[in-house]
């Protein structure tokens, strides 16, 4: 893995929670983008190298809907930017870790991405993505 690539992080309204994180780190929202496959919308902002992912939810039956409904707003997971995600799925099931979608599938910001499910790595929903192209 070659580094954290970012933060995501689910919240009930996008329209309350951009002007939240724009304050606090002190720069301004770069990409929105509707991500239909998984019903949700997306911002995203970054300071530095460090990058934040805002999830709105666009269906009560999506994933964010159903995780803010469980465990509130807050850290929905962690995404690391690997080169090659085919090869990293292949690692990751070798070692007996379990993904969620085990063929990368295309997410926001121009990356194929794949979720490792938390129950193998203590609570936390870890993304692995790789920039599409």
């Amino acid at each position: 893995m070659k580094k954290l690539d970012h933060v995501g992080i689910a919240v009930r309204n996008l329209k309350d929670a951009i002007p939240v994180f724009e304050a606090v780190m002190n720069t301004k929202v770069y990409k929105e983008e509707d991500v239909p496959e998984q019903q949700v919308r997306t911002v995203f902002l970054q300071a530095g190298e460090s990058k934040i992912e805002l999830l709105e939810a666009l269906s009560d039956e999506s994933a964010i809907a159903k995780f803010i409904n469980k465990k509130g707003e807050g850290v929905h997971h962690l995404a690391f930017e690997v080169d090659d995600i085919f090869e990293e799925i292949k690692r990751l099931q070798a070692l007996g870790y379990e993904l969620i979608n085990p063929e990368p599938r295309k997410g926001a910001d121009d990356k194929w991405i794949a979720f490792l499910h938390p129950k193998n790595t203590k609570g936390v929903l870890i993304e692995i993505c790789q920039q599409i192209g």
